[in-house]
């Protein structure tokens, strides 16, 4: 007789997967969440908005990326929570936006009830850091499709920002100041050129210790993304910030035009940062081009807010009490007709 625990799925294994992984959603709660885990669906007290004059409601969704091979290669699985978070929330803060609650996916080949509650417990502390709620997921068994050791990881999160208060490129003027937030490390993108670099070129292994690191390089690899969340809300209320963005996929320079009017230029300087350890790691033996490099990785900026320059000093202050390295890494100036929205950079940090 056939079953579905035959054909790979077991009932039984999510069950006891939900009931380890209530302790961790229970801790990535607000006041506003509505319920507990189990139902069909997340609910959340949307009154609050009501003290909103235009409530302007902000959604992303996004993935861990194959930053998860590194999780699975070293059967380590309580920090990759904080890259999917992290790349979920901070694309909602930019525009100013308080995220509110958050929903992930994961799905594997084989629900191995101590594997997913460790990534939920994950996805749950890094909510707790960014303020918002974890109200609700979804596990999937998918044998056949993906290894029994395997999994992916992703998510969506919904924000609220009160539509006077929105930031944006339309803000945006001469004069203002780029404000550079260091990352953590190498965060959640780019991985297929690291893993092709000094996995699969170099034959490097995740255990071998790395003195230039510090530490091993499984280690490195795995270090949580930044979660900037709670001091970019405090950035955007406290100071004249007119347009924040998250260095992801495409590098600095890419993401931070997509902030910018077309009527200004920004000019970067690289000498006012150094390239961490593991981006030159990478691109030495890799012989990967610098161009390349900036393209691909954050190269050790993994947030910028574009801020007023009288404003510059307290915004670096302020990022500080909530333990963020920054400093002004360039300006914004006026541009001439049809060459503006570009960034340039310029010095060397190598």
């Amino acid at each position: 007789m056939s079953t579905y625990e035959a054909a790979g799925v077991s009932i039984e294994a999510g069950d006891k997967a939900v009931e380890l992984m209530k302790v961790w959603i229970e801790k990535a709660r607000r006041p506003e969440m509505v319920g507990g885990i189990g139902g069909f669906a997340g609910l959340f007290d949307a009154s609050a908005l009501k003290a909103y004059d235009r409530p302007l409601l902000a959604s992303s969704a996004d993935g861990v990326g194959t930053k998860v091979a590194i999780a699975q290669a070293l059967d380590k699985h309580d920090t990759i929570g904080f890259d999917l978070v992290g790349m979920l929330v901070d694309d909602l803060v930019v525009c100013g936006a308080e995220p509110l609650f958050l929903t992930d996916y994961i799905a594997t080949g084989k629900v191995v009830p101590e594997r997913i509650a460790a990534i939920v417990q994950g996805i749950a502390e890094a909510c707790v850091q960014a303020g918002c709620a974890l109200i609700g997921g979804e596990t999937a068994e998918h044998p056949g499709l993906l290894g029994p050791d395997e999994y992916d990881v992703a998510g969506s999160t919904t924000g609220v920002v009160e539509a006077g208060a929105l930031l944006g490129a339309e803000l945006v003027r001469p004069g203002d100041v780029v404000i550079a937030m260091a990352s953590s490390g190498l965060h959640s993108n780019g991985y297929s050129l690291v893993r092709h670099v000094l996995l699969e070129q170099a034959g490097r292994s995740l255990t071998e210790h790395v003195d230039e690191l510090g530490r091993t390089l499984g280690e490195e690899l795995l270090e949580p993304t930044r979660i900037y969340a709670k001091a970019c809300l405090a950035l955007a209320r406290g100071t004249d910030t007119h347009a924040m963005s998250h260095i992801t996929g495409g590098g600095l320079a890419a993401n931070l035009e997509r902030v910018l009017p077309a009527e200004v230029t920004a000019t970067l300087d690289r000498s006012t940062w150094a390239l961490p350890p593991v981006f030159e790691l990478v691109q030495r033996t890799g012989s990967v081009a610098r161009e390349d490099l900036e393209k691909t990785l954050n190269c050790g900026v993994g947030m910028v807010a574009l801020t007023a320059a009288e404003d510059a000093d307290r915004a670096i202050a302020l990022l500080a009490e909530h333990e963020v390295e920054a400093w002004v890494a360039g300006g914004i100036e006026a541009a001439e007709p049809g060459a503006g929205g570009v960034v340039r950079l310029v010095g060397d940090n190598a």
